[in-house]
């Protein structure tokens, strides 16, 4: 089960190296395994082209190596706050892809201006609130998980599955790292997007609620139809 859990987070950080989110060593998946407890990661600092399934981390809910001779992520205590949070949630992305991160710098929310954008997400994409010193000084990347999580109360991460974190970058989810991935290279595209939009009329309005819901529900609802059976 963890093997394939491996190739799972493997191939979803090979997506995203794939499809240019992330430059260097930038960015990082995870999967988790619920049934056991165990969260496999990228390891910090190891180049994209020279990963391996072998290299990647094991670790427990509470952050401890279970499995692996490298250090995991930086990243990791935001990934297990969002586990721990969200607990439909079975693979975590986080890039620093340009068009996603522009608007966590802006600490601006990516508004849901057309169909494209309503297809994944039901909705805006949320920025969190800035972290105080206190938060950056002490188990910072940890704030982080919590920040992203008060942030969400009142909202279905499964409808909305990414966060940017104000001055940061974005954080994605999925019920796999395969949709966690995916979900992150639509959230690139869909910033993109928008930001094109507002240059081009910068008081385009938002989607109204009924199209919205009409294209999100027809992929991702009870009765969807989207897509072959």
């Amino acid at each position: 089960m963890l093997d394939q859990l491996r190739q799972e987070v493997l191939e979803a950080n090979l997506e995203l190296a794939r499809r240019g989110l992330v430059l260097y060593t930038f960015g990082n998946a995870s999967g988790i395994s619920r049934d056991q407890e165990l969260v496999v990661i990228k390891p910090s600092g190891v180049p994209y082209d020279r990963l391996s399934a072998a290299d990647l981390v094991v670790t427990g809910l509470d952050g401890k190596i279970v499995e692996g001779n490298l250090r995991p992520s930086s990243d990791l205590p935001t990934h297990l706050a969002i586990y721990r949070a969200f607990p439909a949630v079975g693979g975590v992305v986080h890039t620093h892809s340009t068009h996603a991160t522009a608007w966590a710098q802006a600490r601006r929310e990516v508004p849901c201006l057309g169909t494209t954008h309503a297809d994944d997400f039901r909705g805006p994409i949320p920025v969190t609130a800035e972290l105080t010193p206190p938060e950056i000084d002490a188990d910072y990347e940890w704030n982080i998980g919590q920040a992203i999580a008060r942030r969400f109360q009142g909202l279905n991460p499964l409808e909305i599955p990414a966060i940017l974190v104000a001055g940061h970058g974005p954080f994605v989810w999925g019920a796999t790292p395969a949709a966690a991935a995916h979900n992150a290279v639509i959230l690139e595209e869909i910033a993109r997007i928008a930001a094109i939009t507002l240059a081009v009329n910068p008081q385009a309005p938002e989607l109204n609620c009924a199209w919205r819901d009409r294209h999100f529900l027809r992929k991702h609802g009870a009765n969807a139809t989207y897509g072959q059976k």
